[in-house]
């Protein structure tokens, strides 16, 4: 067992939304090289669950060695590569993903994200969200100034402004963080927290183990609507 594995257990789990012909979200779930990640493939393209699991297949194959710093840049690099063979397809089969990736080394941990799924930590009792949207909501609300009333009223609101496979480059944003002892890591995809309230969210990530925790999530979303897909990874301390 290595450094990760001592340190880091996790559970993961997705469900296709109520309606859907197919899931479009993937997970990758490897705590024994400290590398987790959650994908939604874009909403109205053909493919759409098809790029999701290249994010997450192209990410299992990283072997998981060197320090943080040199495992943020080949996740970088490894995106950016699959970035341009998705975007470089036949213009009538558009095929894209979302991606937020959790990595972890010791007392260090980093997001890497392009889209709108989503890291949240739990830490003394509070709910933080570690990464922003990149969506058209999240830019009418700061470039435009509008109330979030007003900008979710737009027919795109949730067109997503970044993507893999959205366009000839990709840019990823980065979150450094150092970890503490009771910290708690949730990466979801918004068929997740648009069906649950922040306090909701929090209630579950502060009882439990990851699977329970899960458990408490997909009930508490599957109680609603649920027309999106669901998927989340719950990463805690051992």
């Amino acid at each position: 067992m290595n450094a990760h594995e001592q340190a880091w257990h996790s559970a993961a789990r997705t469900e296709q939304g109520k309606g859907r012909a197919r899931n479009e979200d993937a997970f990758l779930d490897r705590g024994q090289s400290g590398c987790w990640a959650v994908a939604d493939g874009m909403g109205g393209h053909g493919a759409g669950h098809v790029a999701s699991r290249s994010v997450v297949d192209s990410l299992a194959a990283l072997p998981g060695e060197g320090n943080l710093d040199q495992r943020i840049d080949a996740v970088r690099r490894c995106l950016q590569r699959l970035n341009r063979r998705l975007s470089d397809c036949d213009a009538h089969d558009v095929m894209g993903s979302t991606v937020m990736v959790l990595l972890l080394d010791d007392r260090r941990a980093a997001c890497l994200w392009a889209g709108d799924s989503r890291c949240y930590l739990w830490r003394g009792q509070r709910l933080y969200q570690l990464s922003q949207d990149h969506s058209l909501l999240r830019q009418l609300m700061e470039e435009q100034r509008m109330s979030q009333e007003q900008a979710q009223a737009h027919p795109d609101a949730r067109a997503l402004t970044r993507a893999v496979g959205a366009g000839h480059s990709l840019r990823l944003e980065v979150l450094e963080l150092s970890t503490r002892p009771g910290d708690v890591f949730l990466l979801c995809s918004d068929g997740v927290y648009q069906g649950l309230s922040h306090a909701e969210l929090g209630n579950a990530l502060g009882r439990g183990t990851p699977h329970q925790v899960l458990d408490q999530l997909f009930a508490a979303a599957l109680r609603g609507p649920c027309r999106d897909d669901l998927t989340a990874v719950v990463v805690q301390p051992r």
